[in-house]
């Protein structure tokens, strides 16, 4: 991609108004893709979207011998682990760029051929997302790690064996981690304090269909007796509810009305709700949900982040350009990510009031309350805003800044849109098709 390919000019104040879709989750199509490694058979996933960490994967499943190819239906995959293979350190680092989904690849990698390396790791800017986590992990099945100067070496001399782990946050990738490499490490690895996303759920459907014995309690306990084999899965990954979100907000923002085809209700209980206390307005059916702002003013909120089921910190940053058109003072308190209202420094420059704390603005205390974080914000409302140069953060900023601009006054440049397609599938497009005015630099889209 051309530097100029990478801006994008936005012509805002018009409401996005039609129909788009949203495929299988980020969250959970690169995460399911990793655990065809650990079967013995091919897998066949559905659903998948083209996205740049679902292309990430397929190349460093590709570069490990697994055969990837396009199945019989559109956004379907087989995958073929048959022949799975070390990779060259070079090549692994090549492909894995700025994604943070090799970390993944460590446990079926140690289950299949006896060692792995992982590559420094990238990944969006929103706060410390430490691997320690991971190694944590991997060390107490027994995974030996050695520091190298490319990146991290592991083997597994007397093999991988079950235990027990508690986590210190309930992270969804350290969660990830140990059903991973659990479902066939020797005896009962007992999770506590484990993720619980949907889409985690939907990673466990993956194992189960592949033969593995996993149970999830109430107190978010997670119990997977190992086995001695796995095979393939046949999988429809479940829609990703982020980027749906993200389009609501944007509805909300344009004052516009998207059908987001594929939207679950199941999955957005929470979204959906906190919509409806802003003032939007959403109608569900069997086939996807439909957002709109029904008219008058919005209503400001108090609203703080957490983990599933509460309201997820991807979420937020969509949500809070909306409420820079709020009537009144939004409180915002983000839990999950210490960085993550960076962003709102650009709204700020478009002519949005938000204010940023240290302090807990929520109802409970968090673990950065004491650590100088600026995890707060106020938002005042409502505000007129003016196009600018933006520069884009990190995913869901950078998809807020897009919403930004399209609900603002005038001319945006919005640098860095490669960016955003990590977890947006075709998002040009689908601006096209929601009548947003959007081009190119010497390349005219709408």
């Amino acid at each position: 991609m051309t530097v100029n390919d990478d801006v994008l000019l936005v012509h805002g104040g018009t409401p996005l108004e039609g129909e788009i879709r949203v495929r299988g989750a980020k969250n959970l199509v690169p995460k399911a893709m990793v655990a065809a490694l650990l079967g013995s058979a091919p897998s066949r996933l559905r659903n998948v979207p083209d996205i740049r960490d679902v292309r990430v994967v397929r190349g460093l499943l590709q570069l490990h011998g697994v055969t990837v190819r396009p199945g019989e239906e559109p956004g379907e995959l087989v995958l073929d682990p048959t022949h799975v293979e070390s990779a060259n350190v070079a090549d692994i680092d090549a492909h894995a760029g700025s994604s943070r989904i090799p970390i993944l690849f460590c446990g079926p990698l140690l289950h299949r051929l006896g060692h792995a390396f992982i590559p420094g790791l990238g990944g969006c800017d929103i706060g410390g997302r430490p691997i320690d986590f991971h190694f944590d992990v991997l060390r107490q099945f027994g995974a030996v790690i050695e520091k190298r100067a490319d990146g991290q070496y592991l083997e597994a001399p007397k093999g991988l064996r079950g235990t027990k782990i508690r986590l210190p946050y309930p992270s969804v990738g350290a969660t990830e981690q140990v059903l991973l490499t659990a479902v066939l490490a020797e005896g009962v690895t007992e999770l506590s304090n484990a993720a619980v996303e949907p889409e985690i759920e939907d990673l466990i459907c993956v194992l189960q269909k592949m033969g593995a014995i996993i149970a999830m309690d109430t107190d978010r306990t997670i119990r997977i007796t190992g086995v001695d084999s796995l095979s393939g899965y046949t999988h429809r990954a479940l829609p990703d509810r982020l980027e749906a979100a993200s389009w609501a907000s944007a509805a909300l923002a344009t004052e516009g009305n998207i059908y987001v085809r594929g939207a679950l209700q199941r999955s957005m209980m929470t979204f959906l709700n906190t919509y409806r206390k802003v003032g939007g307005a959403f109608e569900i059916d069997d086939e996807g949900i439909r957002f709109w702002h029904p008219g008058g003013q919005l209503k400001s909120i108090a609203l703080e982040t957490d983990v599933h089921p509460g309201f997820q910190t991807d979420w937020q940053q969509p949500l809070v350009v909306a409420l820079t058109q709020a009537t009144g003072l939004s409180i915002i308190h983000e839990t999950v990510y210490e960085s993550r209202l960076g962003f709102t420094s650009a709204l700020n420059q478009m002519g949005a009031h938000i204010q940023l704390y240290r302090e807990c603005l929520g109802g409970s205390d968090c673990r950065f309350g004491q650590r100088n974080f600026l995890h707060s914000a106020v938002v005042s409302g409502p505000t007129r805003l003016q196009g600018a140069d933006l520069v884009i953060p990190d995913l869901r900023g950078g998809f807020s800044y897009l919403i930004a601009a399209l609900a603002a006054q005038g001319t945006s440049r919005v640098h860095g849109i490669e960016l955003i397609n990590r977890g947006y599938e075709n998002f040009m497009e689908k601006l096209i098709e929601l009548g947003a005015k959007v081009e190119l630099p010497g390349k005219a889209l709408a």
